[in-house]
């Protein structure tokens, strides 16, 4: 039987699984936004942010900000989330926050669906927590929808589920579902995880409704620095293949197959994307490891532009290069650091 027809048949599968667990969105919180529309950024709370592609070397330099400021790491992945994910979303261990506080990491089952709309939910929750201890949060992660989503950026769309579109649209291949939100939708396309049929089907569903996915918002309820790293291309390419052995060679796929034996499905490993989807290929026996180290690495090339694409529409943003293997030199520290203090005094403004 032909890769394309087993792959096929997944994607049926998913849908099949998830179907009536899509997210619905809460329209409170897009409604709230109003509320801060005439209040002064300086007398809004001040949240810090430390954003960019996967493999850039986020983890490092935001728990060291975020020690020298005495604050705490709001984690915004959308695997991170999941228990018993650790090594496939190279989730922060306990040694390398250093004693700093993360929250919204191992919250949820992997079995289930945790949305955008749950993210918000907890999110705030976690915000709120932070900043009424007067400590300092900051938002470490690579899911911009999250963050934006979070930090109130944009409006989460109030479009409820319609079950007789969802199942005309569980019929499509995976081209035509792409080919379907492109249609509709040509800027989500740039920026959607493109072999995940559940989500092009939700953001059909919502190009459907609306017209397109809602891009902004009213003015965000936070006071924000945004602080992004990135790296020239190849350079980012190279640190994307030495991580995906790395990861390999500290037991990846053997992280896959016990979260197999402990009831997680082939399905839904390949609907959680990147590394668990091209495992669970390897595992069933679908492609070789060859195909699946090569196939993986491409895909996760993809994404990281799919994030870059999505950071760019954030003019607020200041970029930062660190060096590829090192990270960020002593004097790069060393800006970045006062940048982020001066953003917490009292006298800043923007």
């Amino acid at each position: 039987m032909s890769n394309a027809h087993h792959t096929h048949k997944s994607f049926c599968c998913i849908l099949a699984v998830v179907f009536f667990f899509f997210c619905h969105c809460s329209s409170n919180e897009a409604s709230s936004n109003d509320y801060y529309d005439s209040i002064p950024a300086t007398m809004k709370e001040k949240v810090l942010v430390v954003l960019g592609p996967t493999a850039v070397g986020k983890t490092s330099i935001s728990i060291e900000i975020t020690k020298a400021l005495g604050g705490e790491v709001v984690s915004a992945d959308s695997r991170q989330v999941y228990r018993g994910l650790d090594i496939g979303s190279g989730k922060v261990t306990s040694s390398e926050m250093n004693g700093v506080p993360h929250h919204l990491i191992d919250i949820a089952n992997p079995e289930e669906i945790f949305s955008v709309s749950d993210y918000l939910h907890l999110g705030r929750q976690a915000l709120s927590d932070i900043l009424t201890r007067k400590k300092v949060p900051v938002v470490v992660g690579g899911t911009g929808f999250y963050i934006d989503a979070l930090l109130g950026n944009i409006s989460l769309p109030n479009v409820p589920a319609d079950p007789s579109l969802r199942f005309q649209l569980s019929g499509f291949s995976l081209e035509e579902l792409n080919e379907e939100l492109e249609k509709l939708d040509p800027e989500r396309i740039k920026t959607i995880d493109t072999k995940n049929p559940v989500r092009l089907i939700r953001a059909i569903e919502i190009a459907r409704a609306l017209g397109a996915t809602p891009q902004s918002a009213p003015e965000a309820p936070y006071n924000v620095l945004y602080i992004g790293l990135t790296l020239p291309l190849t350079q980012l390419q190279e640190k994307i293949r030495t991580r995906l052995l790395a990861r390999l060679e500290l037991g990846m796929l053997d992280e896959a197959i016990r979260l197999h034996a402990h009831g997680l499905s082939w399905e839904r490993m390949e609907s959680l994307g990147l590394e668990y989807r091209y495992m669970a290929r390897h595992l069933q026996g679908h492609i070789s490891y060859e195909e699946m180290v090569a196939q993986l690495e491409l895909e996760i090339r993809h994404y990281a532009k799919r994030q870059m694409t999505w950071f760019k529409r954030n003019k607020d943003i200041q970029w930062f290069t660190p060096n590829a293997v090192d990270g960020f030199n002593p004097e790069q520290k060393k800006e970045i650091l006062a940048l982020t203090k001066n953003f917490m005094s009292p006298n800043y403004s923007n």
